[in-house]
């Protein structure tokens, strides 16, 4: 390994139905579209950015507590491991009524959590579960 950082994290999500997806991800929730590609036999990806990426590691006790306070059950996919993307945007309460109106199911609506933050959960146009939250103690 080198002492070089990691320059950029690429979250790949496959869908059946980009084109929906797109217009979710791009138009709805507005991640700005930065490069396309299109490949022999049908094959196209979108390349998508937001400001800023972390990566959130967490055990299964944890997983089923965040359902627990966003959704108040177990709802998180469960593949070979649980997956879910969650976006801060600057009102979760605003963004969550465009999402709804966007295409996106709604799992749970706003719930304030125990971490300060208004959390909603949402099954996304290409099944990917996804949360938008607010911080409400900014640092």
């Amino acid at each position: 390994m080198t002492n070089a950082p990691v320059a950029q994290l690429r979250l790949v999500l496959e869908t059946e139905d980009l084109d929906a997806a797109l217009a979710f991800y791009r138009d709805v929730l507005g991640l700005r579209e930065l490069e396309s590609y299109d490949g022999p036999g049908g094959a196209r990806v979108v390349i998508l950015e937001a400001p800023t990426a972390t990566l959130e590691l967490a055990n299964p006790a944890q997983v089923a507590y965040i359902d627990d306070v966003e959704v108040g059950r177990p709802v998180a996919h469960r593949y070979p491991l649980t997956v879910r993307v969650a976006f801060e945007v600057p009102e979760a309460a605003a963004a969550a009524t465009r999402l709804a109106a966007g295409g996106a199911e709604v799992v749970a609506p706003a719930v304030e959590t125990p971490w300060r933050s208004l959390n909603a959960r949402f099954e996304a146009p290409g099944g990917m579960q996804i949360t938008v939250f607010e911080e409400l103690d900014p640092a």
